[in-house]
């Protein structure tokens, strides 16, 4: 499995570390799937934890060394529903060959969560309905 991770599941991570998002990168690094992110969805969560959480920032540049950063990808598809905000990380996602997009927001990606039919063969999920699946 390839996972994509979106700024939120970033941010959640770094700054709690017993919950869902955490344990996902956790089991990554311990060989379970390979993530992924974005520079996009990396600064977006740097961004929101250092007006939240400036403390965290040690936190989160280990966290995202862990990981693969990906570059965006304007050229690639994505579903034509999706708020343009976030595309980016769509497009990410679907060039970097996820399997998986987790992510919390359910306002813009709610209506393409568990749809692989609609959105290019990616599964999309919050964290608690990835581990959920396993």
């Amino acid at each position: 499995m390839r996972l994509f991770l979106d700024a939120n599941v970033l941010f959640t991570a770094t700054h709690n570390p017993d919950g869902k998002a955490a344990f996902i990168l956790s089991l990554g690094s311990k060989g379970a799937w390979k993530v992924y992110s974005s520079t996009f969805a990396a600064e977006e969560a740097r961004r929101n934890l250092s007006v939240k959480y400036p403390s965290a920032e040690t936190k989160f540049n280990k966290l995202v060394a862990s990981i693969t950063i990906v570059p965006e990808h304007a050229a690639a598809p994505y579903p034509a529903e999706l708020n343009e905000k976030d595309r980016p990380i769509f497009q990410a996602a679907y060039a970097c060959h996820a399997t998986h997009l987790i992510t919390g927001d359910i306002a813009h990606f709610g209506a393409l969560m568990n749809k692989p039919g609609d959105t290019f063969g990616i599964i999309i999920l919050p964290p608690a309905a990835f581990l959920n699946s396993l």
